[in-house]
């Protein structure tokens, strides 16, 4: 499969509802909040197949020396296909660009695989956000790297 990666435009919002709604049930994000990240000018991509179909986003938002990566979803169909790595390669590039020395991200305490590929990237644990996903009531584990 090849995978292209675009930056994220308006007109994809709609389809990446699903794979947001599918993952993260209760605590997806909205239509709007998508479009506000969109007009804070944070740098988010799609990663599309070769009919364009979006199979995973990704968000970064830059503030000075530091950036925060806001999401990394890729649909369940696409999964462990290296897609979310290629995503994260991309968001580090960008924070590089733009100068953000540090790149902090929350990843929900009990996803495992996700702590496992940001750790083969340099980040590590720096405390716990407490009930930070909601409604679950979830913990997030905050993790940086420099």
């Amino acid at each position: 499969m090849t995978v292209k990666l675009t930056r994220l435009r308006w007109w994809h919002i709609a389809a990446l509802l699903p794979i947001e709604e599918d993952l993260f049930g209760a605590e997806k994000w909205s239509a709007g909040m998508f479009w506000n990240e969109l007009s804070s000018a944070h740098y988010y991509l799609v990663a599309e197949d070769e009919q364009e179909r979006i199979l995973g986003y990704g968000g970064l938002a830059v503030n000075g020396d530091e950036a925060w990566i806001q999401n990394i979803a890729v649909g369940r169909d696409a999964q462990r296909q290296g897609i979310g790595r290629t995503m994260l390669e991309a968001l580090l590039a960008e924070a590089a660009r733009q100068k953000a020395p540090a790149v902090l991200l929350e990843v929900a305490v009990d996803n495992a695989p996700a702590q496992k590929l940001y750790a083969t990237y340099g980040f590590e644990p720096i405390g716990v956000r407490r009930g930070y996903y909601q409604p679950s009531n979830t913990d997030a584990l905050v993790m940086r790297r420099d």
